[in-house]
């Protein structure tokens, strides 16, 4: 896979992977649904540390809101407030890039939705789609 490039929407932030991303997933959990103010967030599953950032104003919200309780690390530019990376040890080994900062999201197409017992009631998930209530 080509190099994973990206950032945030005032360019202050920087980001680049060259690790194969291990999941694409749609999660639609409460805190999810807040964090990003939408209806699900869009995320790249990545091995931990493949990341690289670069910038100066990287700033890191500790989000203890999810169901686990667990420290859940938000990282944001805070010119701009674009949130474009996360993880926490629920998720031992693995980061997630925020997929709507990505230069080109067009490649990455979830193969799993998460959370979907916290899903909004009107949203569809995609034709033939399999919902995972909670984690996996």
């Amino acid at each position: 896979m080509p190099t994973i490039e990206g950032g945030c929407l005032c360019g202050a932030v920087r980001y680049s992977s060259d690790a194969e991303p291990k999941a694409v997933i749609n999660c639609y959990c409460a805190a999810c649904r807040k964090n990003s103010g939408s209806t699900n967030s869009f995320n790249i599953a990545m091995p931990a540390g493949s990341v690289k950032v670069t910038g100066d104003t990287v700033k890191t919200y500790v989000d203890r809101s999810g169901a686990s309780g667990e420290p859940f690390e938000r990282r944001f530019c805070s010119n701009c407030g674009s949130h474009f990376l996360s993880g926490g040890p629920g998720y031992e080994g693995l980061e997630f890039i925020k997929a709507g900062t990505l230069d080109d999201p067009n490649w990455a197409v979830p193969a799993a939705h998460i959370w979907c017992e916290e899903k909004l009631d009107w949203l569809a998930l995609p034709e033939g789609a399999e919902p995972i209530p909670r984690n996996p």
